[in-house]
């Protein structure tokens, strides 16, 4: 064969991945097909943001694929990517919305802002196939989507106080955010393990409230500090840092919402200045041991706090452009407040009834002091106790209940409760993770951030979080975020209409293609065995096994043996492990090859659940 001919069907028959994640409104296939070479163009047309729109894109390919696009200004007589602002409104996509066209003769991006251009190029990226070879000459079927998303906020939130994470990988979060259409980053910056942001007028925060004492293990079980330890483990972002990261989201259309927890988690605050807290005692920064923190709230009888507030909030105003600034307010440990001679004459002087209503206080004096910045605050749901301050935002993380308190009384609200959105829980069987399980990917995908009887005009959206006690490193940041974060994508872009798991997981699976090719960690939990024990009703055990995938099949061994297609395969009935067995070890296979991962557990471990 010759090599012309080997390469005319290399081109001919290369195909387009499965899927795109978020799934587009609406995708209607046409017949022909469009020929993608390293010759294709990008036409930006005049308008800045579109160009760089379309040169990120292009470093994308570069990456990822091997190939290297030309950007030019105005359409070519040779194939092309053009890129098209709409002269006339399209009322039916929004600011965020797009269409794209494939078709023979080039591809063609409309929108009526350069952010729905971006997001076109993240779905036409989806289009191409995830081999950097194919890339160079293929073949892409004719399509036009119509496509636009369902909430205004589709956010992730990155814990950098339990664990800083450097600047380099907070860029690379960020794009790996914005190719699944995600436009919030809130960035929690504070808390008792450490101050992660330069602030000029209290540089205490960052040469103190940065570093802890070193250590690895086990989060909330940690040695305490020893006499005469230095603190070295932390860092910190200047505010030339939170400029140029600032600018990278803003270049991907994601606003970042910078988050100073307080009054309490107030810990890397009050080891920089212990004025700060009732006690006025020298405290260290957490270092995760057994107790918690010790007094980790501001004084709310403490007039300097609110000038240190005060302060501290013009300068991350004056380097953030959100509109929200993110105040915390959760698990504020009030035993403080009650002993405090302080915050109880402040009760006395202002009326309050109990320490709840001098949390409301202290909330409704911070959001005026963030409102004569020109922002608005948004809160954890806890700061409804006592009562919510007049303009306040509301994160519900408890469950759905304070969104739905807020969003009755008027209130904005970011769905985001434990059971669906908290990212640092564990995603699969214990004995494989470490952990138990706690947010599963295919129960994170039935999320529903509008709750029955609330008007949908007050839920802004929702957001994954990662917090990062058990979360030490960022290869380990990717492996919790993905892919559970593609699952929330979809959630908070597509129709709920469109939203069918078993339709999710071969476009899910045709992005580990990319993380692979891109270098992006994530976990495979989906594939793996789960096991529980089974009791009957004369109070034997036995052991049941389940995927949360179908079409798997699951093989098993109690001889210490590792399992593989030539062993007992679990039909589905539940098992009684033989006379003396003591460990059971599984895995699975789909089409006769493994692809979930070695579980080994000993009975007893799983006869005590």
């Amino acid at each position: 064969m010759s090599l012309l001919l080997a390469f005319l069907i290399k081109a001919t028959f290369a195909q387009t991945p499965s899927g795109i994640v978020p799934e587009p409104v609406s995708m209607t296939k046409a017949a022909g097909s469009f020929t993608f070479t390293s010759q294709v163009k990008i036409a930006t047309g005049t308008n800045p943001e579109v160009r760089k729109a379309a040169k990120i894109f292009a470093g994308q390919l570069a990456t990822s694929l091997k190939c290297n696009l030309k950007v030019v200004d105005t359409p070519t007589k040779e194939s092309c990517i053009a890129l098209q602002l709409n002269k006339a409104e399209n009322k039916e996509i929004g600011n965020e919305g797009y269409t794209l066209k494939v078709n023979p003769s080039g591809v063609v991006i409309s929108a009526n802002k350069p952010a729905g251009i971006y997001y076109g190029l993240e779905t036409f990226m989806q289009l191409l196939p995830t081999n950097a070879e194919m890339s160079k000459q293929c073949k892409i079927q004719s399509v036009s989507i119509v496509d636009y998303p369902r909430f205004k906020w589709r956010g992730l939130m990155l814990d950098v106080s339990r664990h800083f994470f450097s600047k380099e990988f907070v860029k690379k979060y960020l794009d790996e955010m914005a190719q699944y259409k995600y436009n919030v980053f809130h960035w929690h910056l504070s808390d008792d393990a450490g101050w992660r942001i330069e602030i000029k007028q209290y540089p205490k925060l960052t040469s103190v409230g940065s570093l802890r004492v070193p250590r690895t293990g086990s989060f909330y079980s940690m040695i305490p500090p020893q006499p005469g330890e230095a603190a070295t483990d932390g860092g910190y972002y200047t505010q030339e840092d939170i400029k140029e990261i600032v600018k990278y989201a803003s270049d991907r259309f994601i606003t970042i919402v910078p988050e100073i927890d307080i009054p309490g988690h107030s810990m890397g605050f009050i080891a920089s200045y212990p004025q700060a807290s009732c006690d006025g005692k020298q405290h260290l920064v957490y270092a995760g041991t057994a107790g918690g923190a010790g007094d980790n709230v501001l004084c709310a009888g403490n007039e300097e706090n609110f000038t240190m507030l005060s302060n501290i909030f013009g300068e991350i105003a004056s380097l953030f452009p959100s509109e929200f600034i993110h105040i915390g307010g959760d698990e504020v440990d009030k035993s403080f407040w009650k002993g405090c001679p302080k915050c109880q004459k402040v009760m006395t002087d202002n009326g309050l009834k109990n320490e709840h209503e001098l949390q409301s206080y202290f909330i409704k004096r911070v959001e005026k002091i963030v409102e004569s910045k020109g922002k608005k605050i948004i809160g954890w749901d806890e700061i409804l106790q006592g009562g919510l301050a007049p303009n306040a935002a509301v994160m519900s993380w408890q469950g759905m209940e304070g969104g739905i308190a807020a969003a009755k009384a008027g209130h904005y609200v970011v769905m985001t409760p434990t059971s669906h959105c908290y990212l640092d829980y564990q995603q699969g069987e214990a004995a494989i993770e470490g952990l138990g399980g706690g947010a599963r990917i295919s129960n994170t995908y039935k999320f529903e951030p509008v709750p029955e009887g609330v008007d949908a005009k007050y839920i802004l959206g929702g957001q994954g979080n990662v917090w990062t006690e058990f979360i030490a490193n960022e290869r380990r940041v990717e492996y919790m975020t993905w892919p559970r974060a593609l699952a929330l994508s979809e959630v908070y872009w597509s129709p709920k209409s469109k939203r069918d798991w078993n339709s999710f997981v071969p476009r899910m699976e045709a992005q580990f293609e990319r993380f692979k090719n891109t270098g992006v960690n994530y976990a495979p939990s989906v594939y793996d065995p789960d096991i529980y024990p089974v009791k009957n009703q004369d109070g034997s055990i036995q052991i049941g096994f389940r995927t949360e995938m179908t079409g798997l099949d699951i093989y098993y061994t109690f001889d210490f043996s590792f399992p593989d297609n030539f062993s007992a395969k679990y039909d589905g009935n539940p098992i009684k492990a033989p006379m003396g067995a003591s460990v059971i070890c599984a895995i699975t296979y789909r089409n006769g090859k493994p692809v979930g991962r070695l579980l080994r557990i000993n009975l007893d471990d799983l006869y005590k659940r």
